[in-house]
């Protein structure tokens, strides 16, 4: 079984993702939707090593025998890079592939906020993009460093787990780290990233207690810092990164990200409608001084109410950015609503009917037939 040729299927019908495991076909996940491949033959014991051993090296075997998980990165020259995680389920093994182009989009060809190219081009602080897993987090921050190194001259350091796209110096002297090849750990690479003269740091993911304290000494020692988080909105990641710490150092983790974070861009994608495709939804917001004095104080629950009042600065709240998609007919209410984080608060702005709140009482009738 040759594992490029169902690679190049994924890239031939435009997928994401390609899942494999013992006793099913192949399946595709295109516009967010799992296809199974009915007319390729059901994988087998055999088949699964053999891809194994295809895009592995000897030393990731070796992790994988200890780890039982791998993340790894495969390329096929002429087609297309792909990020390989691949774990143990069942006694056996099943992987997953996701695509990764060999040419970076553009900001402007993702249809991403323009905000975006004057962030990347800031000479500190924090800019953090947020979402769920397969949102696009990877490839927005790899279209800011694409632009970057399109428009000025830069010392860039990226810290990926695995890398996926390929950097290539424009005007921009740019230096990727894979953890697990070249580094160890992501707050590790983040400490000795600072010795190594860079301008900008980009941080795959900050995961962690280290990497968040490292992350915010970086911006606040005049180096602009990019980076992702798995929260759904900007009031969700700022407190998230404060939680992390132990509570008797949480008021001065407020002040010093009140003081260094300059944006966060929250993004998810939603279906298009009649199945064209995909297309994102942005919550934006920018650290003006009511936002640096609500982190500082603690009131993160007023943030929503600064990026309604703030939309000429370039900030918007996701309800706001999914109820336009749902006026201009790019997705549907459903959607929208699914992807809500206050959908009473969603309703209301598309004109729909609000529901009416539960009585009081409600709570201990539902318990009463639970």
């Amino acid at each position: 079984m040759q594992i490029s040729e169902i690679l190049k299927i994924v890239v031939d019908k435009k997928a994401s993702d390609l899942h494999l495991k013992v006793g099913h076909v192949p399946v595709l996940r295109i516009d967010g939707a799992l296809i199974r491949q009915d007319n390729l033959p059901k994988l087998d014991m055999a088949n699964i090593e053999s891809v194994f051993q295809q895009v592995t090296t000897p030393e990731q075997r070796a992790i994988f025998l200890k780890e039982w998980e791998l993340d790894l990165a495969y390329s096929i020259p002429g087609l297309a890079r792909f990020r390989v995680n691949i774990m143990r389920q069942r006694g056996t093994m099943s992987f997953v592939f996701r695509l990764v182009p060999f040419q970076i989009p553009s900001i402007d060809e993702l249809g991403l906020p323009q905000i975006l190219k004057e962030l990347v081009l800031k000479p500190r602080g924090l800019v953090l993009v947020t979402g769920p897993t397969g949102s696009g987090k990877s490839t927005t921050l790899a279209a800011m460093v694409n632009y970057l190194n399109q428009n000025a001259a830069r010392s860039v350091i990226t810290i990926e787990d695995p890398i996926e796209f390929l950097h290539h110096d424009e005007k921009c002297l740019i230096v990727q780290r894979d953890i697990g090849d070249d580094t160890k750990s992501f707050a590790g690479a983040l400490t000795h990233a600072l010795r190594h003269d860079p301008n900008v740091i980009v941080v795959g993911e900050m995961r962690d207690l280290d990497t968040i304290s490292t992350a915010i000494m970086a911006a606040e020692t005049g180096h602009l810092v990019l980076s992702t988080l798995h929260t759904t909105d900007a009031a969700q990641t700022v407190d998230r990164m404060i939680d992390v710490f132990p509570q008797g150092q949480q008021q001065q983790i407020r002040l010093q990200v009140s003081q260094i974070l300059e944006a966060v861009l929250s993004q998810a994608l939603l279906p298009r409608i009649g199945g064209k495709g995909r297309i994102a939804a942005f919550e934006i917001m920018v650290a003006n001084a009511a936002v640096r004095n609500l982190i500082r104080g603690g009131k993160t629950f007023e943030l929503q109410n600064v990026m309604q009042l703030c939309s000429n600065e370039g900030m918007c709240t996701f309800d706001e950015a999914l109820a336009k998609l749902v006026k201009d007919q790019q997705i549907n209410q459903e959607e929208a609503l699914l992807k809500s984080s206050n959908q009473q608060r969603l309703r209301r702005t598309l004109g729909m009917e609000v529901e009416a709140p539960l009585p009081n009482n409600s709570y201990h009738i539902a318990e009463k037939y639970r």
